[in-house]
């Protein structure tokens, strides 16, 4: 039975064939206007985009001169880098302005479909961003690209690692910008903990093209960025914590060993609350009370401390550090700490040197990053699967554009083996057979491990005619990978090795003559070069096709079919012949979690012998709704993190933006006094009742808060005793006194200096605030999952807390501002710039769970640091003795020039 759903796509075609459909007029208008733009000189051609960007003043739209700015991009891509893009490339560069990704099959010119969208935006005059996955790509595609660009007039930066402020604030003021995803996040996060708006490197966000799109939005979206600094010395407050442990009893905690949770009990409560008072660490009534959440956190780690982790088990003390122990290889894995305060609570458990704890400065989602951007593209040859999550997360639907020539890949079913022995024996006899027939075999693994475990059995055989590729060396691996295409080569690389790079059959001629040629002067000998290589390249690439082409082998599946696709993909480029099989084994994750042990015994009824594979289209049917089952899964996943940062965003949003125009602001002296004006009227509203009597007011209160918060003494109890006074009098005559000694200030410091001051005082006490904000929430998003346990729902519970926070933090900005203010003295030469906290950049690797930025000031045991080389010392703890030898300690040493 065919639904109605069905008849209207054979009538009308998918939502996907009309969208190419209705692109394919335009297509046309830019052929037929190719002969009138190829006509022109260069100088005519370059002109053009003078010519575009006048219409757009004028009022036109980026769609109304699409049509006449791609003629213009083609024309130029083919006389600046000798590369006329086909029909389905523009249809693909369509797709891109429209806000939506294109998916393209890997060898289908993504790089240069991306110039045509790009060009087009940039006539705005905007800056449009394209966004890479290392900064190897993008050097390499900016390079490329850039002779086009700058052809047509427009100008091309490039943002990697390791460039100061000037030269990123010179990169994003260009035309085209092409970064990677970490560094742009990263200088968001960074321009807004600046001073000055003209300190800033980014000029907004307007158009950004991200390349492997599924690989930067979902794989590498799975975690946050975050800018972390050292917190101020807070050793004390851990070993006063610690202290109150050991006076508990078993009756004051439960623990559960199974699930590694500690949790205080009612009476273990209320015996903590006495002894945090006592200690004055508890605000309000409650342990649990909002303003609590970090004193919680800490408490918490310091019971996890002695009741959980076990010394010379879970950790060792060596050397006065607290060394973690693997729990699966029992080695000591030195430099590696436990996050949140664990460490810390650890180090005072055992009474060693407390290091550092660090503090999250910042932190931000992909998700919410390019959310910000007003129009948001992306291309990539694998994203249908993940269209859901594109369409839900980001608004991108996806689009799949055909192939300039049809696919004439093989994909074989897959064969399964009983056990991991006999299917990697299996591989490395397929492995053997088609390097005999000079077939190029690219072989893909899930892991690092598993690509060396292959090479070492591959080795065990005597054969070692091949490369292995982790994804480690992005510009090394990427040569390899484009020679990967060699008759008889045999590649092993984790599935994400090599992205942004073609493998072409007989090997990657531009790459080949990049390497061989480096260093030769242009002449004869150097063209006679060039003609063999070219003439070998050629030889070669017959010779690959004659063997049937790239042969992609895949070691097992994945838990997505998407990184299954991208390595299939890599064979059969531009309609080349190729080959693609899967091994797996009921040993793989993925078939041992959806009941291998069943088909195990099933398969042994059925007489499979040892080295028997099955082979049949239901298997590969079922693993492919397994792996819907787990993309589902992990998308839920992904989906409650957001729900949760959406929270942290919203507020990131308010935040920053005051920021920015409390920079650009050049007096705020009218907001500083309605924060003053406000927090004078909750004071006196919080000590003088509505409607009270004078003998009920808490004149002794007041007068103190008035002395704490404006640093004003005034006669607060001769005020209350006079006839008829009220408590607006009493607000009025603080605002006016307050006034007076802050226009005193300006009248003596000048008003420019008081407006720095002013500026100064209002940016350090709102970052201040937002930093302490921000792990307030974290702490609060560790413990709030224990609120289903009484049938509320956690996200509304954070919602709510999260909000209460947040109004804390303004009215602790109102009280903080206000004090600093009213107390503020100059002294005029030893002012300076305020400076920036010490920061470190993190985003951990999806795949490895490693630090993609460690920063590489690791702790050093005190033996092996030397006293006359300050770089031989690691972190140092701020209480430790310097290393120095003066005897002080660091913070007061050698610690005290790092300020």
């Amino acid at each position: 039975m065919v639904s109605l759903g069905g008849i209207a796509r054979k009538i009308f075609g998918s939502s996907n064939e009309r969208r190419i459909r209705g692109n394919k007029p335009r297509v046309a208008a830019i052929n037929a206007m190719e002969d009138s733009i190829k006509a022109l000189s260069d100088t005519e051609l370059a002109a053009k985009t003078l010519e575009f960007r006048e219409q757009l003043k004028n009022g036109k739209t980026l769609d109304d001169i699409l049509i006449p700015a791609f003629a213009v991009a083609r024309e130029a891509s083919r006389r600046a880098l000798g590369m006329r893009p086909f029909d389905v490339q523009l249809i693909g560069a369509m797709i891109l302005n429209e806000n939506a990704i294109a998916e393209m099959k890997t060898g289908e010119g993504k790089t240069l479909v991306a110039t045509l969208a790009v060009y087009l935006n940039a006539l705005s005059g905007k800056g449009v961003h394209v966004v890479t996955v290392n900064d190897y790509l993008a050097s390499r595609d900016a390079a490329i690209m850039a002779k086009l660009y700058s052809f047509l007039g427009l100008t091309t930066g490039v943002i990697v690692h390791g460039l100061d402020d000037d030269q990123r604030r010179a990169a994003y003021a260009c035309d085209i910008t092409y970064a990677t995803n970490n560094e742009l996040g990263f200088d968001y996060l960074r321009d807004n903990m600046k001073f000055e708006r003209s300190q800033m490197v980014q000029r907004g966000h307007n158009f950004a093209i991200v390349d492997e799109v599924d690989s930067i939005l979902i794989d590498e979206a799975r975690t946050p960025l975050i800018i972390s600094g050292p917190l101020d010395d807070r050793s004390d407050l851990y070993s006063t914590i610690d202290a109150f442990i050991p006076m508990l009893t078993s009756d004051d905690y439960e623990i559960d060993e199974k699930q590694r949770s500690a949790n205080f009990s009612e009476v273990g409560t209320e015996k903590l609350e006495n002894l945090l008072k006592d200690a004055g660490l508890l605000k309000g009534v409650s342990l649990y009370d909002v303003e609590n959440v970090a004193i919680v956190h800490h408490i918490n780690n310091a019971l996890k401390a002695h009741k959980l982790f076990q010394r010379d088990k879970d950790y060792i003390v060596r050397n006065d550090e607290i060394v973690i122990i693997d729990e699966f290889t029992g080695r000591m894995m030195p430099g590696r700490r436990y996050s949140e305060g664990q460490h810390q609570a650890l180090e005072a458990k055992e009474k060693v040197t407390i290091q550092p704890e660090n503090q999250t400065l910042a932190s931000i989602t992909f998700q919410n990053y390019f959310r910000m951007y007003e129009k948001l593209a992306g291309m990539t040859g694998t994203a249908s699967t993940e269209a859901e999550e594109f369409q839900d997360i980001y608004g991108l639907s996806v689009i799949e554009v055909p192939t300039n020539l049809p696919i004439q890949r093989i994909d074989e079913d897959d064969e399964v083996y009983r056990t991991f022995e006999e299917k990697f024996k299996a591989i490395i006899e397929d492995i053997r057979a088609a390097h005999e027939r000079n077939q190029p075999v690219l072989v893909g693994t899930t892991s690092i491990e598993k690509s060396e475990l292959l090479a070492t059995m591959l080795r065990q055989t005597g054969f070692t005619d091949f490369h292995v590729l982790n994804a480690r060396y992005h510009e090394q691996e990427a040569y390899i990978v484009s020679q990967a295409g060699v008759p008889g080569g045999v590649t092993i690389a984790t599935n994400m090795a090599g992205r942004g790079t073609d493998i072409q059959l007989g090997g990657n001629i531009d790459m080949r003559l990049e390497r061989d040629l480096e260093g030769m002067e242009e002449g004869p000998e150097r063209d006679a070069k060039e003609a063999a290589i070219r003439a070998e390249v050629k030889q070669l690439k017959e010779k690959a096709l004659a063997a049937g082409g790239l042969y992609v082998i895949a070691t097992e599946r994945h838990e997505s079919r998407r990184i299954d696709n991208q390595l299939r993909g890599r064979s059969g480029r531009q309609g080349d012949p190729g080959r693609s099989k899967f091994y797996l084994s009921l040993q793989d994750d993925l078939m041992r979690i959806f009941g291998s042990d069943r088909m195990d015994s099933m398969l042994q009824k059925l007489g499979l012998k040892e080295g028997e594979a099955i082979v049949h289209p239901w298997i590969n049917k079922a693993l492919e709704r397994a792996q819907k089952k787990v993309e589902a899964r992990n998308f839920d996943m992904r989906k409650n993190v957001l729900k949760y940062d959406d929270v942290l965003n919203d507020q990131r949003k308010v935040i920053f933006e005051q920021r920015v125009e409390m920079m650009e602001s050049e007096d705020l002296s009218e907001t500083i006094a309605d924060m003053r004006h406000e927090l004078i009227e909750t004071i006196v509203r919080t000590h003088i009742p509505e409607r009270a009597y004078a003998e009920q007011w808490d004149v002794e209160g007041l007068s103190a808060a008035v002395t704490a918060h404006l640093n004003l003494d005034v006669p607060i109890a001769e005020w209350a005793q006079e006839e008829g006074i009220a408590e607006d009098d009493i607000v009025e005559r603080l605002k006016k006194i307050s006034d007076d000694l802050i226009a005193e200030k300006t009248e003596r410091f000048g008003p420019e200096i008081m407006a720095y001051i002013e500026r100064s005082v209002l940016l350090q006490t709102i970052d201040n605030l937002w930093r302490e904000h921000i792990v307030n929430l974290d702490h609060l998003r560790s413990v709030v999952g224990f609120r289903g346990y009484a049938q509320r729902d956690p996200l509304q519970e954070y919602k709510a807390e999260a909000f209460e926070l947040f109004q804390a933090l303004l009215a602790n900005m109102r009280e903080g501002v206000t004090a600093q203010m009213m107390r503020v003295e100059i002294v005029r030469e030893a002012e300076g710039e305020p400076t920036l906290p010490a920061m470190e950049a993190h985003h951990m690797d999806p795949f490895t769970g490693q630090d993609e930025f460690a920063a590489n000031d690791a702790y050093v045991a005190p033996e092996n640091r030397n006293p006359d080389d300050p770089s031989s010392w690691g972190r140092v703890s701020r209480n430790e003795a310097c290393p120095c030898g003066s005897g002080k300690k660091y913070k007061h040493c050698h610690g005290a020039l790092i300020a």
